[in-house]
């Protein structure tokens, strides 16, 4: 009977020793959760029960308990390392048709040949949809997660439909007459052929200039003048070209209503949209002649806020000049939110959001089955996933440009190994002790 308690408590410390060194090896493995050996009393009982002076019959391996403490973070200079500072699980994919889920913290991610987010084993992280603009996801559940792309390009270009000036124009300057600026818009208007003109304009007071795009992604110079045509009434008419070729305004360049060429100023200085300057210029359609579709611009003083003023302070003054049309652009970083909101940023200058990491939460993360590779996947002792967005319950944050590093106490282990290693020599010697009172009995005569 002895033989067999202590051949057990060897098979106890053997165990203990196997997961300690099992920890140890992993010490440096990223997202690595540290396992526990426990154990139970073996004790022989019959239908009638057991004496008072029954005596055990050993110890057996009860479980090996995964911990699932969180690691120290490590910071790194890769935007694609992440960690998760919570109990939420990356969900990960083996590949992209695959619909078995799989569940990792280690966070060492990089982009694949494809295209794809994945680790160094080829499985895909998984991300919600969200709307490329504003971010918001329409559905947080696992079912509804995609593969994490990150795209070269934006897509295709976008043609500028509204160029936005915010400005001041100079206050007390005297008029210029408006047939000056006319007549050479004219000129340029009728030479032949009209590609090859680049007026000399020279009567006007105040000029700005903006980059547009036609739908090619190709880009053209738009340049504003502003003649003040009116110092009694603040009237000032504008005038415009691209890439040098005079613009019109239903199909004349001067004049007001209809044609909304100008800009009226009140007594204080701010712009007076009540009668027929209304601060919006609607050009006529301009062909760019290289194989693009007509531009169709507007060019817009008072959406910004009504802060278009006429004031001798400061002078002719620009304080903000946007437009909405850009050209295909390649792609110039990534930036990862500690919401799990991915978004990519363009050399166009364009931001575009690519999804928003999924996270996987379980109600015992004990029941997990380990499938190597720093893996696990549900069972039905770890309970159903509930999937979500970082932030949320207790899923914890994303940390971006930081690894989770493995929960183990080095320190600890080696103490473990200390103690596995005395209960193997003292369940040895238990062995030898029932050994040499087996010979003394069998050498009785």
């Amino acid at each position: 009977m002895s033989f067999n308690i202590s051949l057990s408590g060897l098979n106890a410390a053997s165990a203990d020793l196997d997961v300690t060194s099992n920890n140890v090896a992993n010490v440096s493995t990223t997202g690595f959760k540290g396992s526990r050996a426990e154990f139970a009393d073996i004790f022989s009982s019959s239908a009638l029960g057991t004496t008072a002076n029954a005596i055990g019959a050993g110890v057996q391996l009860s479980s090996v308990s995964q911990q699932f403490g969180q690691g120290n973070l490590e910071f790194t200079e890769n935007t694609l390392d992440m960690s998760v500072s919570g109990e939420g699980f990356f969900v990960m994919k083996s590949s992209q048709t695959s619909s078995d889920l799989q569940y990792t913290r280690a966070g060492a991610f990089q982009v694949n040949k494809d295209g794809f987010v994945a680790n160094s084993a080829g499985e895909i992280l998984q991300a919600f949809p969200v709307n490329s603009t504003t971010g918001v996801v329409g559905s947080t559940s696992l079912s509804s997660t995609v593969p994490l792309a990150v795209p070269n390009t934006v897509g295709s270009p976008q043609a500028t439909g509204t160029v936005q000036i915010n400005l001041n124009l100079p206050a007390g300057i005297s008029q210029i007459p408006i047939g000056g600026i006319d007549a050479e818009f004219n000129a340029a208007l009728t030479a032949v052929p009209v590609a090859t003109v680049n007026p000399t304009v020279s009567n006007y007071q105040n000029s700005t200039s903006a980059t547009v795009f036609d739908s090619q992604g190709n880009s053209h110079i738009l340049t504003m003048y502003f003649v003040m045509t009116d110092d009694l009434n603040n009237v000032w008419e504008t005038r415009a070209t691209v890439d040098g070729i005079p613009m019109t305004s239903n199909g004349a360049l001067a004049g007001v209503a209809p044609n909304a060429s100008g800009l009226e100023f009140d007594g204080a200085g701010q712009l007076d949209t009540s009668g027929n300057y209304s601060g919006i210029i609607p050009f006529d359609v301009y062909d760019p002649g290289n194989g693009a579709n007509p531009l169709n611009i507007s060019v817009d003083f008072n959406s910004i806020g009504n802060t278009l003023t006429q004031e001798a302070q400061g002078g002719f003054t620009v304080q903000s000049l946007s437009q909405d049309g850009f050209a295909t652009g390649n792609l110039s970083g990534i930036e990862i939110a500690d919401n799990g909101l991915v978004r990519a940023s363009f050399t166009n200058g364009q931001t575009t959001a690519l999804g928003k990491i999924a996270l996987a939460r379980f109600d015992n993360p004990q029941g997990l089955r380990q499938v190597g590779n720093t893996s696990w996947v549900e069972t039905v002792d770890s309970g159903t996933v509930l999937g979500g967005e970082p932030g949320t319950g207790n899923l914890g944050l994303i940390q971006s440009g930081a690894l989770e590093t493995s929960n183990i106490d080095l320190t600890g282990e080696l103490v473990n190994l200390i103690t596995a290693q005395r209960n193997f020599q003292a369940n040895s010697k238990a062995i030898e002790t029932a050994n040499t009172i087996t010979q003394t009995i069998i050498n009785i005569t």
